[in-house]
């Protein structure tokens, strides 16, 4: 026997009950029904239940008709058929007041009653009300997991911005790639047209120097050429001397001057002149003479630097340089042109005509080109005229003496 929902519904006797089809729309179907005792019979529960185990348990009201236990499926199927077997077929005893109890006071749906727990669930009355109406203990909601998918969905979207920030610069690495060789291509074609340039203005400075080297400076040829130019002193008579060529093979230097400078001491049987450059004095010796193109050879104990001369004849127009000493004054420049080459005449050999200021004094001194070498030996004046004086062509000299 199944144990019902308390003796009390909370009503007065022979009230009638709700009505339950109203409250129960909705509802998936009724319960099973309860099963109430037999009139007479006491409630079988044990001591500690809230019922009174002394008390009358009521029988149906006659005035309620009991419905069938259809069920939520219908009414349920004998078994095998009638006669004691199961199956489809068999009879259907008619419901009775026997067979289906009236519903409890407590039938889910009611009007003050509570819904009921979930299936299997043992119903709880409440604490110090005994025989008081069972309520169903609430069932906790179901708690869903939550997926975050958010990290994922982060991780995906950093992967993609990484790739393409490293596609672009990956693109414009290679742009820069193509940028980079594009300007080591320009700047190579910009060092060779530089280069040409270059070795085109190296070449135009050697011929600009050449053209300077070529060009006439009186003030560098001077210089180049003062410290071998001496003022000679021969008994009475002075003049100009200059050492040329390489030293002498016994010591010393070799110089030019004209004979008619040395002449007295010459004639005289003497062979010792004096040299005089800046306060000082060299003694040298008249080696040989050449009366007939007025040259004579005299060597110096001391070492002095040579001048060079020039490999080739004067030309006519051609820039000159006169060093000597006029009337004594040691160190004196004049300069010049080439006027005339005179060719040998009356027993005198060739001669240098030039139009540079000599006065006595410049006898036997270098007549230099502006590259520096000696062209001629300078030996006189025309008299009662101006700009024309007279030299020996240094080659004369040189072929006579030997000592270029």
């Amino acid at each position: 026997m199944t144990a019902g929902f308390g003796s009390g519904d909370g009503r007065p006797a022979g009230a009638e009950p709700d009505d339950a089809s109203g409250s129960m729309a909705g509802r998936p179907g009724p319960l099973p029904p309860r099963i109430e005792p037999q009139p007479g019979s006491t409630w079988s529960t044990p001591p500690s239940g809230g019922t009174d185990p002394s008390r009358t348990v009521p029988a149906p009201r006659s005035e309620r008709p009991v419905p069938p236990n259809t069920g939520q499926w219908g009414p349920p199927p004998t078994p095998f058929g009638g006669g004691g077997h199961h199956g489809p077929g068999a009879p259907t005893a008619a419901p009775g007041p026997a067979a289906y109890p009236t519903a409890a006071p407590g039938f889910p749906g009611v009007a003050g009653y509570p819904p009921p727990g979930p299936a299997g669930a043992a119903p709880s009355t409440t604490a110090g009300h005994p025989g008081g109406p069972a309520h169903w203990p609430a069932s906790p909601p179901a708690v869903r997991p939550t997926r975050r998918r958010w990290p994922a969905v982060l991780a995906t979207l950093a992967v993609v911005v990484l790739a393409a920030v490293a596609g672009l610069q990956a693109y414009q690495l290679d742009r820069l790639g193509d940028r980079l060789a594009d300007t080591d291509r320009r700047l190579a074609q910009a060092q060779d047209g530089d280069l040409a340039r270059l070795d085109s203005l190296d070449k135009r400075a050697e011929t600009l120097e050449k053209q300077a080297g070529a060009a006439f400076n009186p003030e560098a040829v001077a210089s180049a050429v003062l410290p071998s130019v001496f003022r000679v002193r021969a008994g009475a008579f002075t003049g100009t001397a200059f050492a040329v060529g390489k030293p002498a093979s016994g010591g010393g230097t070799n110089l030019f001057t004209n004979f008619h400078v040395v002449e007295a001491v010459w004639d005289a049987g003497g062979r010792e002149v004096f040299l005089e450059r800046t306060s000082q004095r060299f003694p040298a010796t008249i080696v040989k003479v050449d009366k007939t193109n007025d040259v004579a050879h005299l060597r110096a104990s001391g070492k002095f630097s040579g001048l060079v001369t020039a490999p080739a004849a004067a030309k006519s127009g051609q820039q000159i340089v006169v060093v000597g000493a006029p009337l004594g004054l040691e160190d004196s420049v004049t300069t010049g042109v080439v006027s005339a080459l005179r060719p040998a005449q009356g027993g005198s050999g060739p001669a240098i005509q030039f139009d540079a200021p000599i006065n006595p004094g410049n006898s036997g001194g270098p007549v230099i080109n502006g590259s520096k070498e000696v062209v001629g030996i300078a030996t006189a004046k025309a008299r009662n005229a101006e700009g024309i004086g007279l030299a020996v062509p240094i080659k004369v000299a040189c072929d006579g003496f030997k000592i270029c």
